[in-house]
């Protein structure tokens, strides 16, 4: 099979160096995305509602679910590096102009809705992350060591969202909103320039020998992951967005000590993703591993809803296994989709598959912040066990093509 040189070819440092590069880019993009969920304390306090907070909090979200699709198109066709100095960039300039936004000084319409446009922008720049750095790695590695080396890189994720609960939401307390954005915007522009300095792109197959028909003719494959993976998202979207406050609020903890718990349990969640990972490398298997989290998921968010009900201090510790089990299903659907989606496709593939996900979970915070204002939030964390019970039988098990 003849192999295509990407354009702009650099000399290869090597694949443990791309996985590197990889992880920093989509932890930096994690915290974009994510860390505004940090601010919400921040934000009731200058008089914004929790349903209002929570809109703001899901800015980088709506920017992210406008965009994934195109992004995949455009690392199809122009390669993971120039799409990943791209995002990144981007991202740092969005967020580097929200800095100078505080919704507790001046107008505070004026300013909310000013800090949502640049959090969407934001969002919207550093959406395409996702798929470049999930092709960098796929490309990279041979099957036996994808699953693996895709935990470590989607622990990036909840790495990103723990370095955000443990700054943003202190930052915000202590020096405002506007302080608290530098810390989305010196991580994109960290992730920018170890990009520029050793990313080069995989190489693949001739464009000559690119299949012409789609990965979505044929079978539901592709169709039943997405729509399990968006169901997922939902609790895990939740709790990362709700931790803190709930911790705050009922618990009676203080912003830094929520912070840091839940940092604590996104750096367990990251390691939860490496053992997905690694498991599924064991067993051959990227969807059977994905529906055993499914299962587990449901059981860890009635769990949390009934120790939250009942007051027992018992609650902190689910909601830190709830932590780790609803974000670990995440690596073995993105590697399952963009292997079976093959090197000219998996750019859109894993476009529309984080556009599934973030379709749902971009709804996660305003709603979420409805239901417990009105049913508290034992009650919202119990309902959100219905969406990982849909999901599993969904998951395309018996699909599955033998990994090679």
């Amino acid at each position: 099979m003849r192999v295509e040189e990407p354009a702009g070819v650099r000399r290869a440092a090597g694949p443990w160096v791309m996985l590197a590069a990889g992880t920093l880019a989509q932890g930096a993009s994690a915290v974009t995305i994510h860390g505004p969920a940090f601010l919400i304390p921040s934000l009731t306090d200058s008089g914004l509602t929790l349903a209002q907070a929570g809109a703001v909090a899901a800015a980088p979200m709506v920017g992210v679910l406008l965009t994934l699709i195109a992004w995949g198109l455009v690392v199809d066709r122009w390669g993971e590096r120039t799409t990943l100095l791209t995002c990144l960039g981007g991202a740092t300039l969005a967020t580097g102009l929200a800095t100078g936004l505080d919704p507790g000084s001046g107008p505070a319409a004026s300013s909310v809705w000013q800090l949502w446009l640049l959090l969407a922008a934001a969002g919207g720049c550093a959406a395409g992350c996702a798929s470049a750095s999930g092709r960098l790695v796929v490309g990279w590695f041979p099957p036996r060591r994808r699953g693996l080396a895709m935990g470590v890189r989607q622990m990036a994720q909840p790495l990103g969202v723990g370095i955000g609960a443990v700054s943003v939401a202190v930052v915000a307390e202590r020096h405002g909103v506007g302080a608290a954005l530098w810390v989305p915007t010196l991580a994109t522009l960290a992730g920018a320039l170890l990009v520029a300095a050793v990313v080069a792109d995989p190489r693949r197959p001739a464009r000559t020998e690119a299949p012409a028909a789609s990965p979505y003719r044929g079978d539901d494959y592709l169709v039943r992951v997405h729509v399990a993976s968006a169901f997922l998202a939902v609790p895990q979207f939740l709790v990362w967005t709700f931790a803190l406050v709930w911790l705050v609020e009922e618990r009676g903890w203080s912003a830094a000590a929520a912070g840091a718990l839940v940092g604590i349990s996104q750096l367990l969640g990251a390691l939860g993703r490496i053992a997905a990972g690694h498991l599924s490398d064991r067993v051959a298997s990227r969807m059977r591993p994905m529906r055993w989290i499914a299962v587990g998921a449901a059981a860890t968010m009635l769990a949390l809803g009934a120790t939250a009900a009942l007051d027992w201090s018992l609650a902190v510790g689910v909601l830190l296994l709830a932590a780790i089990v609803t974000v670990a299903d995440n690596g073995l659907a993105f590697t399952g989709v963009a292997e079976r989606a093959g090197p000219f496709w998996s750019g859109r593939a894993l476009g529309v598959q984080n556009t599934a996900q973030y379709l749902l979970a971009s709804a996660v915070p305003p709603a979420a912040g409805f239901a417990i204002m009105h049913v508290g939030y034992a009650a919202t964390f119990a309902l959100a066990a219905a969406l990982p019970t849909l999901a599993a039988p969904l998951i395309p098990v018996r699909q599955e093509r033998s990994l090679s």
